[in-house]
């Protein structure tokens, strides 16, 4: 099902070592609200979806598994060259007991990733409807990181992923539109 290429989807730069801009971008890589959660969603619903929007949520999943290794790399170069004291400074202390430097899934308060985070009716109108609002606060909250992060790269990154939670918002907005239409249209046996 899956190609993967040794690269990431889009160039990630790091300035300087920073863990508390990592331990915020957490929040998009174990949160409720971010890729991973997204990921597992779409290709949850996907089962349950007509024919006509499989593909897409099928290509958006596998999109999101795309950002989530994105923010990885972010979190990582983030935090590889940071001392203990460092990390326990930016409220990563506990994290690093438990992990050291490696990563975990937990949002930016420390709260391990549940599967209570994804959401799954087996309406596909409502599933849609989730999915339009779980893109929307994911931009939120990418936008909210590019205001409080002054490294240029990550910026530039974190963007990039706005800007591709915009389009996803679009594509679930017109999959709505496409059901709701076949579901009023008349049917005549």
């Amino acid at each position: 099902m899956w190609v993967y290429e040794k690269k990431l989807l889009y160039p990630v730069e790091v300035t300087t070592c920073n863990p508390m801009l990592a331990k915020y971008l957490m929040e998009q890589y174990g949160g409720a609200d971010g890729e991973l959660a997204a990921a597992l969603r779409y290709m949850n619903q996907r089962y349950t979806v007509p024919d006509k929007v499989i593909g897409l949520l099928t290509d958006i999943s596998t999109e999101e598994f795309s950002h989530l290794e994105m923010l990885e790399t972010m979190i990582y170069k983030l935090t590889k060259d940071a001392t203990p004291e460092q990390l326990e400074k930016a409220g990563l202390g506990a994290h690093f007991v438990n992990h050291g430097h490696s990563l975990f899934y937990e949002n930016a308060g420390g709260v391990p990733f549940t599967a209570t985070y994804i959401q799954s009716k087996g309406d596909p109108i409502a599933d849609l409807y989730e999915d339009i609002a779980a893109e929307e606060k994911a931009r939120a909250t990418y936008q909210w990181l590019i205001d409080i992060s002054d490294d240029p790269g990550i910026n530039d990154a974190l963007r990039f992923l706005r800007e591709r939670e915009n389009i996803h918002s679009l594509r679930f907005r017109e999959a709505v539109e496409l059901l709701k239409d076949e579901r009023d249209r008349k049917k005549i046996f």
